[in-house]
């Protein structure tokens, strides 16, 4: 007995140690398989850089400037639609199975956009393919984040981020290799759109293998199920703590009365949503998307031909990569407002700069090279500073019962930003040139700088409960500054 006994406990302390092993890799398979929507997302939004001007040519599409932009920019009107009723739906009919349907959706337009024949065809199928990614965009880290552990979780969502900006490393990348091996062909760009059915597959097979979020399963009375599921990515007494706390946190805000538009008549309810979509919308007149989308467009303006412009993009997307890691490092130990205030100044400088040097240098040698290495630190500070810390502030920003209406109209006004930029970029590049662009967004960028400077209160180190006393306090404090100014307090 004395020899079997520490036997036995070593067999077991093993076989305990083999579950670890076996549920930490499970974690891993769910996270790699769910960012695949992330990848899609970035590859999706990334691949028009390079494609747009081999479908523009007159025996392809035939697009204008205005066309250029519409192509775009349906994607992203389609965006804000999926963005604002995604999460509405996953609540309905679950996290898994709707990430399942945008797996299909994903498919069937990237090979609608791919075949298409005409401009009209090819807008129908990049809007359906916008619904998809803007799905992705909310139901994505909805379902990382039910899925993690608490220790884990800033990690594992911030890990979908990291997926969106490696998929527009990756369309880059194909876009210059198949620029390169195949401009003489007119279907070039059919070949890189097409490549995005291939993560479609992957995220739909995969899907099949992982389970629901036990947060939704909670929710729908699927208790049994939920503990099963947790206790596939948890030890055994960690999921029946977590199990009780899901089940207490779905108590709590079952009875909480959600916020909807009457209450935008409470002045310090207004000033959170004021202050979210400012800052949704503050990100994207940095100028990010311009680049993002038409960066092969704007190097060939500043000098480079098409075959290069493809080639200097992978520079872009490499940059954002790094600095996303970067960003995500940062987040733990820079407040929300230096970041941001870091950041927004760097843009507005280096685009400030482009524009300069785009007038002072037109017809240069130099300037293309000037223009790309330029555009690669404005990337640097947007992807690690700006980037990572503006979902973040979303998410922080508005209580409880208010999240819903907050994030989805801050979302949504992201998306409608955004795709104005895309749509009116490519026509401003055409008819007022490079450097007068640039000016426009220089202005834009002072403008957001002034308005996280005014409005935008620090969010780090603060619960909810403390920000939603800080704005009510603020607006209390205002009304009786008003009052006394006016001369009519007691």
């Amino acid at each position: 007995m004395l020899v079997i006994y520490p036997f036995a406990k070593k067999q077991g302390g093993e076989s305990t140690l083999n579950k670890q092993v076996n549920q930490k890799s499970f974690l891993s398979t769910i996270v790699l398989v769910s960012t695949f929507g992330g990848l899609l997302f970035g590859y999706d939004t990334g691949v028009i850089n390079g494609a747009l001007p081999f479908m523009s040519e007159p025996d392809q599409l035939n697009l204008n400037s205005f066309a250029q932009g519409l192509v775009a920019s349906s994607l992203l009107f389609g965006a804000a639609i999926g963005a604002l009723f995604g999460g509405r739906l996953s609540d309905y009919s679950g996290r898994r199975k709707n990430i399942l349907f945008l797996a299909v959706l994903f498919f069937i337009s990237t090979l609608g956009c791919t075949l298409a024949p005409n401009m009209g065809v090819m807008v129908t199928f990049r809007f359906l393919l916008g619904l998809a990614v803007g799905g992705a965009s909310v139901i994505v880290p909805t379902y990382l984040a039910e899925m993690s552990p608490v220790e884990r979780r800033g990690r594992m969502v911030s890990q979908n981020e990291l997926m969106i900006v490696t998929g527009q490393l990756l369309a880059f990348i194909f876009n210059a290799i198949i620029g390169n091996t195949m401009s003489d062909s007119s279907h070039a760009w059919r070949y890189m759109l097409v490549i995005a059915a291939l993560p479609a597959v992957f995220l739909f097979l995969g899907m099949l293998k992982v389970p629901e979020s036990p947060r939704w399963l909670v929710s729908k009375g699927r208790k049994v199920e939920a503990l099963r599921v947790l206790q596939k990515i948890r030890d055994k007494n960690q999921a029946n703590v977590e199990l009780n706390e899901i089940e207490n946190a779905f108590a709590e805000e079952s009875s909480m009365k959600k916020a909807t538009f009457k209450d935008l008549s409470i002045p310090w309810v207004r000033r959170i949503l004021f202050i979210g979509i400012g800052i949704a919308i503050v990100q994207q007149i940095t100028g990010i998307n311009a680049i993002m989308y038409y960066g092969t467009e704007i190097l060939k303006d500043a000098g480079f031909a098409t075959e290069v412009a493809l080639i200097g993009n992978i520079a872009n997307g490499a940059i954002s990569v790094i600095a996303v890691f970067f960003g995500i490092w940062l987040l733990g130990r820079v407040g929300r407002r230096p970041m941001l205030l870091i950041g927004l100044s760097g843009t507005t400088t280096t685009l400030l700069l482009i524009a300069i040097f785009s007038l002072t240098l037109k017809g240069s040698a130099a300037l293309p090279f000037v223009v790309l290495a330029l555009t690669v630190v404005f990337l640097a500070f947007m992807q690690g500073f700006i980037g990572p810390v503006t979902w973040l502030i979303l998410a922080e920003i508005f209580p409880s019962r208010l999240r819903g209406l907050g994030m989805g109209l801050s979302v949504f006004f992201l998306w409608m930003t955004n795709s104005i930029i895309g749509l009116v970029f490519p026509v401003l590049l055409a008819t007022i040139g490079l450097s007068t662009t640039f000016f426009i967004f220089v202005v834009l960028g002072v403008g957001g700088i002034m308005f996280v400077k005014k409005y935008m209160p620090e969010t780090k180190g603060r619960t909810l409960e403390e920000l939603e006393h800080y704005f009510r306090t603020y607006d209390d404090d205002a009304r009786a500054e008003k009052k006394v100014s006016e001369g009519t307090a007691l």
